[in-house]
């Protein structure tokens, strides 16, 4: 009796925890702006996002991916110019912004980051 008591007491535990909100289909397309650090300087970029493409405006560069989306809240940047793929996953949503996390695909380490909706 007491084993059936402390397995519906941790079932119900671990489905009472909260999932973070994944509105995904809002962050597939747009013009967002995210912080990076080069140099130990915080810099401020922007990427607008359609269906197929992402183009970067970081640094008074310019950089355009191909975008694949795998499922609803995951999808693969290929760099026109160098063919190298990013993988990015969106792992929460709020009103105007979603973290993600990303690597080169095959890589294993993974970063985070928030990107703003501007548009």
């Amino acid at each position: 009796m007491k084993k059936i008591f402390y397995s519906l007491l941790i079932t119900s535990f671990l489905l009472s925890c909260d999932q973070p909100e994944r509105n995904c289909q809002e962050y597939k397309t747009g013009t967002f702006s995210f912080n990076y650090i080069v140099n130990g300087e915080e810099k401020l970029g922007t990427f607008t996002r359609d269906q197929n493409y992402s183009v970067e405006y970081y640094d008074n560069k310019i950089d355009s991916a191909a975008v694949k989306w795998v499922n609803d809240c995951e999808f693969v940047l290929q760099d026109v110019k160098s063919k190298a793929s990013v993988h990015m996953k969106i792992l929460s949503t709020t009103d105007n912004s979603y973290t993600f996390e990303y690597s080169l695909v095959g890589d294993a380490k993974k970063i985070r980051g928030t990107a703003l909706r501007t548009k």
